[in-house]
C-alpha cells in the first residue's frame, strides 16, 4: 500500500508540473501561445478558459473528497492530452512528446489512485 501511494504521488506530482507549466505559459506567455494555438488550428479565445479548466482539473485530481468530479477530471485530461498529441503530430512541431509524457503520468496516476482508494 505504501509503494502504491508513493507511485501515485510521484506520477500525479509530475503530471501537475506539466499542467501547471502549460497554465503558466497560457497566462504569462500569451502571445506565444496564441501563435501555437493558431498553428494547431484552435481559436485563441480558448486559451484562458482552458487554463482555468486545467487548474480546476488539478484541484479535483488532488482532492480526495470529490470522487465523481475526479473521474471527470481524469477523463478531461485524457481527452485533452490525446487531442494535443495528435494535433502536434499533424503540424509536426515536436510538441507531441510532452503530451505523450503527460498521458503516461495521467494513466499511472489514475491506476494507482484506484489501487489506493479501494
Amino acid at each position: 500500500m505504501k509503494r502504491d501511494k508513493i507511485i501515485f504521488y510521484i506520477a500525479t506530482g509530475l503530471l501537475s508540473v506539466i499542467v501547471l507549466f502549460s497554465v503558466y505559459m497560457y497566462v504569462f506567455k500569451h502571445e506565444a501561445i496564441v501563435g501555437a494555438f493558431t498553428s494547431l488550428g484552435y481559436p485563441p479565445y480558448l486559451i484562458y478558459p482552458y487554463a482555468g479548466l486545467k487548474l480546476l482539473g488539478l484541484f479535483a485530481v488532488w482532492n480526495p473528497n470529490f470522487k465523481a468530479l475526479k473521474e471527470w477530471a481524469y477523463s478531461g485530461f485524457f481527452f485533452a492530452f490525446v487531442l494535443a498529441f495528435f494535433a502536434h503530430i499533424m503540424v509536426n512541431d515536436g510538441g507531441h512528446m510532452t503530451a505523450a509524457l503527460a498521458l503516461v503520468f495521467l494513466i499511472v496516476s489514475y491506476i494507482f489512485n484506484k489501487r489506493i482508494n479501494k
